[in-house]
């Protein structure tokens, strides 16, 4: 299985990714895990990386898809992937295209998780987190016993300022605005599938599941 996992932020991709490559036994690759991965260890793209994100700047296109061809073509991805965070945007869509095709190994199928905006909102402004441990609460799906207080180490909870709704609201734009057309990239391609991201995390898990066998069988 050859899969690419897209969706909002707040869709729960992370969590589902995990669950996703263990029932396929494909590895789970993120973005952001190959860059932490070439700037530890010191190597040429990783350092090119660090000389942007250093100054705070965005890692050029160019930078992020040779970091990805190099970990396309590791052999531990011979029997598949899953994608997570790649690609972003239509310029990666069609680089990636081109280094599976030189592999020839195509994309088996896209998957992408839908979730109304409203739905996001509530679920990442509702987050909490305890300023000593770094456990996560929510103030709907997963309350404190004690309003305001950590229960694993009595620490105060705070809302990150990444929780925010204006953030929230912001990040959802960027996503709109450079990420989202790649979903109807992948629809014209005819490897597109896509499973409501609502409900129980085993739910969204075996809805998915169901979803890709069927589109692949």
């Amino acid at each position: 299985m050859r899969l690419i996992l897209v969706g909002p932020p707040g869709a729960g991709k992370g969590t589902q990714a995990v669950h996703l490559a263990a029932h396929f036994n494909i590895p789970h690759i993120s973005t952001g895990d190959i860059f932490r991965a070439n700037i530890k260890g010191g190597t040429e793209l990783g350092k090119l990386a660090a000389s942007y994100s250093d100054k705070g700047q965005l890692v050029p296109d160019s930078v992020t898809n040779e970091m990805v061809k190099d970990r396309l073509n590791q052999s531990d991805l011979e029997n598949g992937f899953l994608l997570d965070g790649y690609p972003r945007n239509i310029l990666q869509a069609e680089v990636l295209r081109a280094i599976l095709a030189e592999k020839e190994t195509p994309l088996d199928a896209v998957l992408e998780l839908s979730l109304e905006d409203s739905v996001i909102v509530e679920r990442l402004s509702g987050r909490r987190t305890c300023k000593d441990c770094q456990a996560s609460f929510h103030i709907l799906f997963e309350k404190p016993a004690v309003e305001g207080k950590c229960d694993k180490c009595g620490g105060d909870l705070y809302q990150r300022t990444d929780d925010g709704v204006d953030v929230i609201q912001s990040r959802l734009t960027v996503y709109a605005d450079q990420t989202k057309p790649i979903i109807a990239f992948y629809r014209a391609e005819g490897l597109l599938i896509t499973t409501p991201a609502e409900g129980d995390v085993s739910e969204i898990t075996e809805r998915a599941i169901s979803a890709l066998n069927a589109a692949v069988s």
